[in-house]
Protein backbone atom coordinates (compact mmCIF):
# COMPACT_ATOMS: atom_id res chain seq x y z
CA UNK A 1 0.00 0.00 0.00
CA UNK A 2 1.64 3.28 -0.75
CA UNK A 3 2.26 5.81 2.01
CA UNK A 4 0.06 8.61 0.32
CA UNK A 5 -3.26 6.39 0.50
CA UNK A 6 -3.39 5.77 3.77
CA UNK A 7 -6.50 4.34 5.75
CA UNK A 8 -6.75 7.35 7.79
CA UNK A 9 -7.04 9.70 4.50
CA UNK A 10 -9.16 7.43 3.25
CA UNK A 11 -11.86 7.16 6.37
CA UNK A 12 -11.93 10.90 6.18
CA UNK A 13 -12.36 11.62 2.37
CA UNK A 14 -15.46 8.58 2.73
CA UNK A 15 -16.82 9.67 6.23
CA UNK A 16 -16.67 7.79 9.83
CA UNK A 17 -19.54 5.06 9.95
CA UNK A 18 -20.31 4.49 5.78
CA UNK A 19 -16.05 4.71 5.28
CA UNK A 20 -15.99 1.63 7.70
CA UNK A 21 -17.86 -0.18 5.49
CA UNK A 22 -16.75 0.59 2.05
CA UNK A 23 -13.05 0.58 3.24
CA UNK A 24 -13.62 -3.19 4.44
CA UNK A 25 -15.47 -4.41 1.79
CA UNK A 26 -13.17 -2.88 -0.52
CA UNK A 27 -10.39 -5.30 1.05
CA UNK A 28 -8.71 -1.95 2.24
CA UNK A 29 -9.09 -2.92 5.73
CA UNK A 30 -7.13 -6.23 4.67
CA UNK A 31 -4.49 -4.60 3.01
CA UNK A 32 -3.29 -2.01 6.07
CA UNK A 33 -3.60 -2.54 9.31
CA UNK A 34 -7.13 -4.50 10.60
CA UNK A 35 -9.53 -1.78 10.90
CA UNK A 36 -11.47 -1.22 14.08
CA UNK A 37 -14.88 -2.54 14.92
CA UNK A 38 -17.86 -2.03 12.43
CA UNK A 39 -19.35 1.37 13.59
CA UNK A 40 -23.36 -0.09 12.48
CA UNK A 41 -24.07 -2.90 15.01
CA UNK A 42 -27.86 -2.20 14.73
CA UNK A 43 -28.94 -4.64 12.66
CA UNK A 44 -27.54 -7.52 14.74
CA UNK A 45 -27.75 -8.92 18.27
CA UNK A 46 -24.89 -10.74 17.83
CA UNK A 47 -20.97 -10.07 18.14
CA UNK A 48 -18.83 -9.09 15.50
CA UNK A 49 -16.18 -11.21 13.74
CA UNK A 50 -13.61 -12.33 16.26
CA UNK A 51 -15.48 -11.05 19.41
CA UNK A 52 -14.85 -14.45 20.81
CA UNK A 53 -18.84 -14.54 21.38
CA UNK A 54 -21.67 -16.95 19.73
CA UNK A 55 -23.26 -15.33 16.84
CA UNK A 56 -26.79 -15.60 17.25
CA UNK A 57 -29.44 -15.16 14.00
CA UNK A 58 -31.21 -11.82 15.85
CA UNK A 59 -35.00 -12.51 14.41
CA UNK A 60 -37.14 -15.84 13.79
CA UNK A 61 -36.70 -16.78 10.16
CA UNK A 62 -39.94 -16.87 8.38
CA UNK A 63 -41.26 -19.75 6.47
CA UNK A 64 -41.57 -20.16 2.53
CA UNK A 65 -45.16 -19.27 1.20
CA UNK A 66 -47.46 -18.61 -1.47
CA UNK A 67 -48.93 -15.68 0.32
CA UNK A 68 -49.77 -12.70 -1.70
CA UNK A 69 -47.76 -10.40 0.64
CA UNK A 70 -44.33 -9.19 1.33
CA UNK A 71 -43.82 -10.82 4.78
CA UNK A 72 -41.31 -10.16 7.50
CA UNK A 73 -40.63 -11.61 10.96
CA UNK A 74 -41.97 -9.86 13.37
CA UNK A 75 -41.38 -6.97 14.34
CA UNK A 76 -40.51 -5.67 11.36
CA UNK A 77 -42.40 -3.30 9.00
CA UNK A 78 -42.08 -2.03 5.72
CA UNK A 79 -43.58 0.85 3.42
CA UNK A 80 -43.81 1.45 -0.53
CA UNK A 81 -41.39 4.98 -1.45
CA UNK A 82 -42.68 4.69 -4.95
CA UNK A 83 -43.90 2.33 -7.75
CA UNK A 84 -43.86 2.61 -11.51
CA UNK A 85 -45.89 5.63 -12.98
CA UNK A 86 -46.04 7.83 -9.55
CA UNK A 87 -44.80 11.34 -10.85
CA UNK A 88 -41.14 12.20 -9.12
CA UNK A 89 -40.87 15.76 -10.64
CA UNK A 90 -42.75 18.94 -11.65
CA UNK A 91 -41.00 18.37 -15.25
CA UNK A 92 -43.55 15.03 -15.12
CA UNK A 93 -41.32 12.20 -15.29
CA UNK A 94 -42.19 9.20 -13.63
CA UNK A 95 -40.66 6.47 -11.41
CA UNK A 96 -39.82 3.78 -13.81
CA UNK A 97 -40.62 0.05 -14.04
CA UNK A 98 -39.17 -2.85 -12.77
CA UNK A 99 -36.93 -1.67 -10.32
CA UNK A 100 -33.90 -3.45 -9.03
CA UNK A 101 -30.61 -1.64 -7.81
CA UNK A 102 -31.51 0.05 -4.86
CA UNK A 103 -28.05 2.31 -3.83
CA UNK A 104 -28.52 5.07 -0.99
CA UNK A 105 -26.27 8.28 -0.62
CA UNK A 106 -26.42 9.90 2.62
CA UNK A 107 -27.64 13.57 1.82
CA UNK A 108 -24.75 15.03 3.21
CA UNK A 109 -22.26 12.32 1.44
CA UNK A 110 -19.81 14.32 -0.45
CA UNK A 111 -18.96 16.44 2.82
CA UNK A 112 -18.08 13.00 4.70
CA UNK A 113 -21.16 12.24 6.17
CA UNK A 114 -23.30 9.40 6.96
CA UNK A 115 -27.29 10.83 7.50
CA UNK A 116 -29.41 7.82 7.78
CA UNK A 117 -32.40 9.46 7.73
CA UNK A 118 -32.30 11.22 4.35
CA UNK A 119 -30.88 10.55 1.17
CA UNK A 120 -30.87 10.04 -2.34
CA UNK A 121 -31.49 6.63 -3.75
CA UNK A 122 -30.54 5.59 -7.56
CA UNK A 123 -32.87 2.87 -8.64
CA UNK A 124 -32.63 0.65 -11.71
CA UNK A 125 -35.25 -0.13 -13.59
CA UNK A 126 -34.62 -3.34 -15.70
CA UNK A 127 -37.42 -3.72 -18.11
CA UNK A 128 -40.41 -2.34 -20.12
CA UNK A 129 -43.54 -4.28 -18.98
CA UNK A 130 -46.26 -4.01 -21.65
CA UNK A 131 -49.10 -5.26 -19.05
CA UNK A 132 -48.33 -2.16 -17.06
CA UNK A 133 -47.83 0.93 -19.04
CA UNK A 134 -50.92 -0.11 -21.16
CA UNK A 135 -52.96 -0.81 -17.97
CA UNK A 136 -51.85 2.77 -17.21
CA UNK A 137 -52.77 3.69 -20.50
CA UNK A 138 -56.26 1.56 -20.60
CA UNK A 139 -55.04 -0.57 -23.60
CA UNK A 140 -56.18 -4.23 -23.50
CA UNK A 141 -52.58 -5.42 -23.64
CA UNK A 142 -54.63 -9.10 -25.38
CA UNK A 143 -55.94 -7.03 -28.44
CA UNK A 144 -52.44 -5.25 -28.89
CA UNK A 145 -49.85 -6.04 -31.70
CA UNK A 146 -46.87 -5.54 -29.97
CA UNK A 147 -45.11 -4.62 -33.77
CA UNK A 148 -47.14 -1.70 -33.58
CA UNK A 149 -45.21 -0.02 -30.84
CA UNK A 150 -43.46 2.09 -33.98
CA UNK A 151 -46.27 3.35 -35.41
CA UNK A 152 -47.05 4.31 -31.86
CA UNK A 153 -45.59 7.53 -30.59
CA UNK A 154 -47.16 7.77 -27.28
CA UNK A 155 -46.64 4.08 -26.29
CA UNK A 156 -43.23 3.73 -27.87
CA UNK A 157 -42.20 7.10 -25.73
CA UNK A 158 -43.60 5.39 -22.45
CA UNK A 159 -42.28 2.28 -23.10
CA UNK A 160 -39.03 4.34 -23.17
CA UNK A 161 -39.19 6.22 -20.55
CA UNK A 162 -40.05 2.95 -18.57
CA UNK A 163 -36.31 1.75 -18.53
CA UNK A 164 -32.89 3.23 -17.71
CA UNK A 165 -32.46 5.08 -13.58
CA UNK A 166 -34.03 7.28 -11.09
CA UNK A 167 -32.25 9.49 -8.59
CA UNK A 168 -34.94 10.51 -6.15
CA UNK A 169 -34.61 12.42 -2.57
CA UNK A 170 -36.31 10.10 0.28
CA UNK A 171 -36.28 11.55 3.72
CA UNK A 172 -37.61 9.68 6.70
CA UNK A 173 -40.59 11.65 8.65
CA UNK A 174 -42.88 9.75 11.68
CA UNK A 175 -41.47 6.61 11.12
CA UNK A 176 -41.64 5.88 7.58
CA UNK A 177 -39.57 6.60 4.30
CA UNK A 178 -41.28 8.90 1.94
CA UNK A 179 -40.38 10.20 -1.70
CA UNK A 180 -39.43 14.56 -1.62
CA UNK A 181 -41.56 14.65 -4.90
CA UNK A 182 -40.32 17.27 -6.50
CA UNK A 183 -36.91 18.19 -5.03
CA UNK A 184 -34.29 19.33 -7.20
CA UNK A 185 -32.38 16.49 -7.37
CA UNK A 186 -34.71 14.28 -8.78
CA UNK A 187 -34.07 13.18 -12.18
CA UNK A 188 -34.44 10.11 -14.81
CA UNK A 189 -32.31 8.57 -16.72
CA UNK A 190 -34.20 6.95 -19.57
CA UNK A 191 -34.53 5.53 -23.21
CA UNK A 192 -33.84 8.60 -24.63
CA UNK A 193 -30.98 10.31 -22.51
CA UNK A 194 -27.93 11.43 -24.23
CA UNK A 195 -24.69 9.11 -23.04
CA UNK A 196 -21.40 9.56 -23.50
CA UNK A 197 -19.55 6.79 -24.21
CA UNK A 198 -15.39 6.50 -22.63
CA UNK A 199 -12.31 4.46 -23.27
CA UNK A 200 -10.90 2.41 -25.67
CA UNK A 201 -14.21 1.39 -27.71
CA UNK A 202 -15.54 5.57 -28.04
CA UNK A 203 -15.75 6.40 -31.73
CA UNK A 204 -14.64 3.09 -33.02
CA UNK A 205 -15.54 0.75 -35.68
CA UNK A 206 -16.82 -1.67 -33.49
CA UNK A 207 -19.17 0.82 -31.90
CA UNK A 208 -20.40 2.32 -35.61
CA UNK A 209 -17.99 5.32 -34.64
CA UNK A 210 -20.50 6.49 -31.88
CA UNK A 211 -18.87 8.73 -29.19
CA UNK A 212 -22.49 9.76 -27.60
CA UNK A 213 -25.31 6.76 -27.82
CA UNK A 214 -29.09 7.38 -26.98
CA UNK A 215 -30.54 6.13 -23.64
CA UNK A 216 -29.90 3.13 -21.43
CA UNK A 217 -31.69 -0.08 -20.90
CA UNK A 218 -31.68 -3.57 -19.46
CA UNK A 219 -30.50 -1.90 -16.11
CA UNK A 220 -30.19 -5.05 -13.76
CA UNK A 221 -28.01 -4.35 -10.80
CA UNK A 222 -24.87 -2.35 -10.22
CA UNK A 223 -23.19 -0.33 -7.29
CA UNK A 224 -21.60 2.38 -5.23
CA UNK A 225 -17.97 4.25 -6.15
CA UNK A 226 -15.63 5.35 -3.80
CA UNK A 227 -16.07 8.60 -5.03
CA UNK A 228 -19.96 8.69 -4.38
CA UNK A 229 -21.67 8.39 -7.74
CA UNK A 230 -23.87 5.31 -9.27
CA UNK A 231 -22.77 2.43 -11.37
CA UNK A 232 -25.86 0.78 -13.36
CA UNK A 233 -25.28 -1.91 -15.38
CA UNK A 234 -26.90 -3.11 -18.69
CA UNK A 235 -27.46 -6.49 -17.90
CA UNK A 236 -28.97 -7.39 -21.66
CA UNK A 237 -27.60 -6.42 -25.42
CA UNK A 238 -30.88 -7.64 -27.26
CA UNK A 239 -33.67 -5.55 -25.69
CA UNK A 240 -33.21 -2.89 -28.52
CA UNK A 241 -34.00 -4.94 -31.03
CA UNK A 242 -36.20 -7.48 -29.42
CA UNK A 243 -38.47 -3.96 -28.60
CA UNK A 244 -38.87 -3.24 -31.78
CA UNK A 245 -36.54 0.11 -31.42
CA UNK A 246 -35.48 0.77 -34.90
CA UNK A 247 -33.30 4.02 -34.05
CA UNK A 248 -31.01 1.96 -31.32
CA UNK A 249 -27.71 -0.04 -32.28
CA UNK A 250 -26.88 -2.84 -30.55
CA UNK A 251 -23.69 -2.11 -29.86
CA UNK A 252 -24.66 0.76 -27.74
CA UNK A 253 -25.85 -1.30 -25.13
CA UNK A 254 -24.90 -3.93 -22.41
CA UNK A 255 -22.19 -1.29 -20.55
CA UNK A 256 -21.36 -0.39 -17.06
CA UNK A 257 -23.00 2.99 -16.61
CA UNK A 258 -21.91 5.81 -14.49
CA UNK A 259 -24.08 8.67 -12.63
CA UNK A 260 -23.53 11.54 -10.28
CA UNK A 261 -27.03 11.48 -8.42
CA UNK A 262 -25.44 14.86 -6.71
CA UNK A 263 -25.08 16.44 -10.23
CA UNK A 264 -27.23 16.30 -12.76
CA UNK A 265 -24.77 18.79 -15.25
CA UNK A 266 -22.52 15.90 -15.23
CA UNK A 267 -22.74 13.56 -18.62
CA UNK A 268 -24.25 10.06 -17.92
CA UNK A 269 -21.61 7.75 -19.17
CA UNK A 270 -20.91 4.11 -20.32
CA UNK A 271 -17.36 3.05 -19.59
CA UNK A 272 -16.55 0.98 -22.38
CA UNK A 273 -13.41 -0.23 -20.86
CA UNK A 274 -14.97 -2.39 -18.39
CA UNK A 275 -16.37 -4.65 -21.18
CA UNK A 276 -19.99 -4.99 -23.15
CA UNK A 277 -21.68 -8.17 -21.69
CA UNK A 278 -24.88 -8.81 -19.65
CA UNK A 279 -23.36 -7.54 -16.59
CA UNK A 280 -25.24 -8.13 -13.12
CA UNK A 281 -23.93 -5.99 -10.74
CA UNK A 282 -20.37 -4.46 -9.64
CA UNK A 283 -18.17 -4.92 -6.70
CA UNK A 284 -15.99 -2.21 -5.76
CA UNK A 285 -11.94 -3.12 -4.85
CA UNK A 286 -8.73 -1.78 -4.58
CA UNK A 287 -4.66 -3.50 -5.17
CA UNK A 288 -2.25 -3.22 -3.01
CA UNK A 289 -1.42 -0.34 -4.13
CA UNK A 290 -3.98 1.90 -4.79
CA UNK A 291 -5.50 1.06 -7.93
CA UNK A 292 -9.34 0.50 -8.69
CA UNK A 293 -10.46 -2.86 -9.24
CA UNK A 294 -14.08 -3.62 -10.05
CA UNK A 295 -15.42 -7.45 -10.38
CA UNK A 296 -18.43 -8.45 -13.01
CA UNK A 297 -20.62 -11.60 -13.75
CA UNK A 298 -22.29 -12.38 -17.02
CA UNK A 299 -25.83 -13.23 -16.57
CA UNK A 300 -26.48 -15.93 -19.01
CA UNK A 301 -26.00 -19.10 -18.83
CA UNK A 302 -22.33 -20.71 -19.56
CA UNK A 303 -20.87 -17.21 -19.49
CA UNK A 304 -17.69 -15.79 -17.69
CA UNK A 305 -16.24 -14.03 -14.41
CA UNK A 306 -14.55 -10.71 -14.90
CA UNK A 307 -12.23 -7.71 -13.37
CA UNK A 308 -11.14 -4.43 -14.30
CA UNK A 309 -7.80 -3.02 -12.77
CA UNK A 310 -7.58 0.52 -13.82
CA UNK A 311 -4.55 2.05 -14.97
CA UNK A 312 -5.04 5.41 -12.38
CA UNK A 313 -4.95 5.08 -8.49
CA UNK A 314 -8.12 6.69 -6.68
CA UNK A 315 -7.21 9.75 -5.51
CA UNK A 316 -9.38 9.94 -2.04
CA UNK A 317 -8.73 13.71 -1.53
CA UNK A 318 -10.23 14.61 -4.62
CA UNK A 319 -13.65 13.87 -6.04
CA UNK A 320 -13.00 14.88 -9.25
CA UNK A 321 -9.82 13.87 -9.90
CA UNK A 322 -11.34 10.20 -9.98
CA UNK A 323 -14.01 10.69 -13.21
CA UNK A 324 -11.88 9.47 -15.30
CA UNK A 325 -10.63 6.17 -13.49
CA UNK A 326 -12.71 3.65 -15.72
CA UNK A 327 -11.61 5.18 -18.49
CA UNK A 328 -8.13 3.55 -18.81
CA UNK A 329 -7.29 0.17 -17.47
CA UNK A 330 -7.30 -3.74 -17.80
CA UNK A 331 -10.11 -6.57 -18.09
CA UNK A 332 -9.34 -9.71 -17.08
CA UNK A 333 -10.95 -13.09 -17.00
CA UNK A 334 -11.15 -15.98 -14.70
CA UNK A 335 -10.12 -19.55 -15.43
CA UNK A 336 -11.11 -21.80 -12.87
CA UNK A 337 -9.18 -24.22 -13.89
CA UNK A 338 -5.93 -23.01 -13.23
CA UNK A 339 -7.06 -20.23 -10.99
CA UNK A 340 -5.87 -17.36 -12.76
CA UNK A 341 -7.03 -13.97 -14.38
CA UNK A 342 -6.06 -14.06 -17.63
CA UNK A 343 -5.84 -10.31 -19.78
CA UNK A 344 -8.15 -9.38 -22.53
CA UNK A 345 -5.28 -7.19 -23.56
CA UNK A 346 -5.45 -7.16 -27.45
CA UNK A 347 -1.77 -5.78 -27.69
CA UNK A 348 0.06 -8.63 -25.38
CA UNK A 349 -2.47 -11.72 -26.77
CA UNK A 350 -1.62 -13.32 -30.34
CA UNK A 351 -4.67 -15.35 -29.85
CA UNK A 352 -6.99 -12.02 -29.41
CA UNK A 353 -4.89 -10.91 -32.52
CA UNK A 354 -5.62 -13.41 -34.58
CA UNK A 355 -9.51 -13.00 -34.20
CA UNK A 356 -10.33 -9.53 -33.65
CA UNK A 357 -9.13 -6.06 -35.05
CA UNK A 358 -8.33 -3.85 -32.04
CA UNK A 359 -9.06 -3.45 -28.44
CA UNK A 360 -12.53 -1.64 -29.21
CA UNK A 361 -13.37 -4.85 -30.86
CA UNK A 362 -12.47 -7.35 -27.96
CA UNK A 363 -14.37 -5.36 -25.17
CA UNK A 364 -17.27 -5.07 -27.58
CA UNK A 365 -17.15 -8.59 -28.04
CA UNK A 366 -15.99 -9.89 -24.58
CA UNK A 367 -18.01 -12.99 -24.98
CA UNK A 368 -16.10 -14.06 -27.57
CA UNK A 369 -12.81 -12.64 -26.66
CA UNK A 370 -13.57 -14.95 -23.52
CA UNK A 371 -13.62 -18.18 -24.78
CA UNK A 372 -10.91 -17.53 -27.59
CA UNK A 373 -7.97 -17.08 -24.38
CA UNK A 374 -9.79 -19.83 -22.59
CA UNK A 375 -12.08 -18.56 -19.79
CA UNK A 376 -14.17 -20.72 -17.82
CA UNK A 377 -17.88 -20.81 -18.80
CA UNK A 378 -20.12 -20.04 -15.31
CA UNK A 379 -23.75 -21.15 -14.65
CA UNK A 380 -25.36 -17.51 -14.85
CA UNK A 381 -22.69 -15.99 -12.88
CA UNK A 382 -24.43 -13.10 -11.41
CA UNK A 383 -24.22 -10.49 -8.11
CA UNK A 384 -20.88 -10.01 -6.80
CA UNK A 385 -19.51 -8.93 -3.49
CA UNK A 386 -16.57 -8.40 -1.71
CA UNK A 387 -16.30 -9.33 2.79
CA UNK A 388 -16.35 -6.62 4.53
CA UNK A 389 -13.55 -8.43 7.08
CA UNK A 390 -11.17 -10.77 5.13
CA UNK A 391 -11.73 -9.28 1.35
CA UNK A 392 -12.70 -12.76 -0.07
CA UNK A 393 -14.85 -12.17 -3.09
CA UNK A 394 -18.15 -13.98 -3.16
CA UNK A 395 -20.09 -14.67 -6.58
CA UNK A 396 -23.50 -16.16 -7.27
CA UNK A 397 -24.12 -18.68 -10.13
CA UNK A 398 -27.86 -18.50 -9.97
CA UNK A 399 -28.51 -21.85 -12.23
CA UNK A 400 -28.20 -23.09 -15.55
CA UNK A 401 -30.46 -25.33 -16.70
CA UNK A 402 -28.65 -26.56 -19.67
CA UNK A 403 -26.94 -29.38 -17.42
CA UNK A 404 -29.03 -29.86 -14.87
CA UNK A 405 -28.30 -27.01 -12.67
CA UNK A 406 -31.26 -25.61 -11.49
CA UNK A 407 -30.91 -23.87 -7.94
CA UNK A 408 -27.20 -22.88 -8.65
CA UNK A 409 -24.60 -21.92 -5.69
CA UNK A 410 -22.61 -18.85 -4.45
CA UNK A 411 -18.61 -19.30 -4.43
CA UNK A 412 -16.00 -17.61 -2.28
CA UNK A 413 -12.48 -16.22 -3.89
CA UNK A 414 -9.65 -15.56 -2.14
CA UNK A 415 -7.44 -13.57 -3.76
CA UNK A 416 -3.61 -14.15 -3.75
CA UNK A 417 -1.93 -12.73 -0.88
CA UNK A 418 -5.29 -10.46 -0.27
CA UNK A 419 -4.60 -8.08 -3.21
CA UNK A 420 -7.23 -7.82 -5.50
CA UNK A 421 -4.77 -6.84 -8.16
CA UNK A 422 -3.08 -10.55 -8.11
CA UNK A 423 -3.62 -12.64 -10.80
CA UNK A 424 -4.25 -15.56 -8.77
CA UNK A 425 -7.00 -16.99 -6.65
CA UNK A 426 -8.31 -20.10 -4.88
CA UNK A 427 -12.26 -20.57 -4.60
CA UNK A 428 -14.35 -22.60 -3.02
CA UNK A 429 -18.17 -23.19 -2.91
CA UNK A 430 -19.93 -21.45 0.33
CA UNK A 431 -23.51 -22.70 -0.47
CA UNK A 432 -24.97 -25.13 -2.67
CA UNK A 433 -28.25 -24.18 -3.81
CA UNK A 434 -31.64 -26.86 -3.05
CA UNK A 435 -32.80 -28.88 -0.27
CA UNK A 436 -29.82 -29.37 2.02
CA UNK A 437 -28.98 -25.58 1.95
CA UNK A 438 -32.96 -24.45 1.76
CA UNK A 439 -32.13 -21.59 -0.80
CA UNK A 440 -32.05 -21.67 -4.67
CA UNK A 441 -30.91 -19.62 -7.67
CA UNK A 442 -29.20 -16.84 -5.11
CA UNK A 443 -29.11 -13.52 -7.39
CA UNK A 444 -28.17 -10.00 -5.89
CA UNK A 445 -25.80 -9.91 -2.74
CA UNK A 446 -25.40 -7.40 0.17
CA UNK A 447 -22.96 -7.51 3.24
CA UNK A 448 -23.83 -5.78 6.61
CA UNK A 449 -21.23 -4.53 8.82
CA UNK A 450 -20.94 -8.14 10.67
CA UNK A 451 -20.09 -10.02 7.18
CA UNK A 452 -23.59 -10.98 7.08
CA UNK A 453 -24.18 -11.85 3.56
CA UNK A 454 -27.80 -10.84 2.42
CA UNK A 455 -29.26 -12.56 -0.34
CA UNK A 456 -32.27 -12.14 -2.42
CA UNK A 457 -33.32 -15.67 -5.19
CA UNK A 458 -34.54 -15.17 -8.63
CA UNK A 459 -36.85 -17.87 -10.09
CA UNK A 460 -40.36 -18.79 -11.26
CA UNK A 461 -42.36 -21.31 -8.87
CA UNK A 462 -45.38 -23.24 -9.84
CA UNK A 463 -47.46 -25.58 -7.91
CA UNK A 464 -45.78 -28.25 -10.44
CA UNK A 465 -42.25 -27.39 -11.30
CA UNK A 466 -39.16 -28.18 -9.84
CA UNK A 467 -39.47 -24.85 -7.92
CA UNK A 468 -42.81 -25.88 -6.33
CA UNK A 469 -41.14 -26.45 -2.88
CA UNK A 470 -39.58 -22.66 -2.45
CA UNK A 471 -43.09 -21.29 -3.49
CA UNK A 472 -42.36 -17.53 -3.61
CA UNK A 473 -39.00 -15.95 -4.05
CA UNK A 474 -37.29 -14.95 -0.65
CA UNK A 475 -34.81 -12.74 1.03
CA UNK A 476 -32.12 -14.18 3.36
CA UNK A 477 -29.50 -13.67 5.55
CA UNK A 478 -26.40 -16.22 5.69
CA UNK A 479 -24.02 -16.19 8.74
CA UNK A 480 -20.29 -16.36 7.63
CA UNK A 481 -18.94 -16.32 10.68
CA UNK A 482 -20.13 -18.24 14.23
CA UNK A 483 -22.04 -21.49 14.95
CA UNK A 484 -24.89 -20.32 11.97
CA UNK A 485 -22.12 -20.12 8.97
CA UNK A 486 -23.24 -21.34 5.90
CA UNK A 487 -26.62 -21.64 6.90
CA UNK A 488 -29.21 -19.50 5.28
CA UNK A 489 -31.99 -17.72 7.45
CA UNK A 490 -35.01 -16.75 5.89
CA UNK A 491 -35.46 -12.70 6.13
CA UNK A 492 -38.96 -12.41 3.99
CA UNK A 493 -41.24 -13.63 1.43
CA UNK A 494 -42.16 -12.01 -1.52
CA UNK A 495 -45.17 -11.28 -3.35
CA UNK A 496 -46.56 -13.94 -5.58
CA UNK A 497 -45.06 -13.87 -9.61
CA UNK A 498 -42.20 -11.16 -8.01
CA UNK A 499 -38.21 -11.41 -7.08
CA UNK A 500 -37.44 -9.13 -4.33
CA UNK A 501 -34.82 -7.36 -5.74
CA UNK A 502 -31.40 -4.52 -4.51
CA UNK A 503 -31.16 -5.30 -1.01
CA UNK A 504 -28.92 -2.04 0.30
CA UNK A 505 -28.40 -0.67 4.14
CA UNK A 506 -28.82 2.58 5.52
CA UNK A 507 -24.80 3.28 7.70
CA UNK A 508 -26.56 3.13 10.92
CA UNK A 509 -28.29 0.00 9.45
CA UNK A 510 -31.81 0.77 10.78
CA UNK A 511 -33.02 0.29 7.60
CA UNK A 512 -32.93 -2.16 4.82
CA UNK A 513 -33.96 -0.90 1.65
CA UNK A 514 -35.72 -3.31 -1.00
CA UNK A 515 -37.63 -3.77 -4.49
CA UNK A 516 -40.58 -5.67 -5.15
CA UNK A 517 -40.37 -6.38 -8.87
CA UNK A 518 -43.06 -7.69 -11.67
CA UNK A 519 -45.47 -8.67 -8.62
CA UNK A 520 -48.58 -10.07 -10.08
CA UNK A 521 -51.49 -8.57 -8.54
CA UNK A 522 -49.48 -7.18 -5.44
CA UNK A 523 -49.21 -3.68 -4.80
CA UNK A 524 -51.38 -2.34 -1.63
CA UNK A 525 -51.59 1.71 -2.64
CA UNK A 526 -54.94 2.87 -2.64
CA UNK A 527 -56.14 2.94 -6.24
CA UNK A 528 -53.46 0.48 -7.87
CA UNK A 529 -55.50 -1.66 -9.91
CA UNK A 530 -52.91 -4.15 -10.66
CA UNK A 531 -49.13 -5.17 -9.30
CA UNK A 532 -46.22 -2.18 -10.12
CA UNK A 533 -42.76 -2.82 -9.15
CA UNK A 534 -41.96 -0.16 -6.15
CA UNK A 535 -38.98 0.31 -4.04
CA UNK A 536 -39.82 -0.75 -0.54
CA UNK A 537 -38.26 0.39 2.99
CA UNK A 538 -38.49 -2.19 5.58
CA UNK A 539 -37.45 -1.34 9.38
CA UNK A 540 -38.19 -2.69 13.03
CA UNK A 541 -37.17 -5.68 14.84
CA UNK A 542 -33.52 -5.20 15.79
CA UNK A 543 -33.02 -2.87 13.33
CA UNK A 544 -33.59 -0.11 15.71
Amino acid sequence: MSKEFSRRKFLTYMGSSTAALVAASSGLDMLTNKASAMTADHLMDGQAKGSGKPFTVPFKPVERSWENELILPKGYKYNIIASYGEEINSRGEIFGDQADLTVYFPIDSLEGGTNSDEGLIWVNHEFPDPGSYMKILGINEANFDKKNLKNSPKLLKMEKEAVGGSVIRVKKEKGEWKLIKDDTYNRRVDGTTTIELTGPARGSAAVKGAKTVKGSIGNCSGGRTFWNTALSCEENTGYASSYGWPDFTEEHYGWVVEVDPFDATKPVRKHTALGRFAHENTAMGLTEDGRVVVYMGDDKRDECFYKFISEKKLNPNNRDANVDVLEKGILYVANLGKQQWIALDYAKNSALQKEFSDQADVLTNVRAAARVVGATLLDRPEDVEIHPHDGTVFLALTNNSNHGNFHGQIVRFVPENGDHGSDSFTFEVFVAGGQQSGITCPDNLHFDSKGNLWVVEDYGATEDNVYAAYKNCGVFMIPTDGKNYGIPQQFASGPRGCEVTGPWLTPDETTLFLDVQHPDTWNPYPGHSFGRSCLVAVQGGRFK
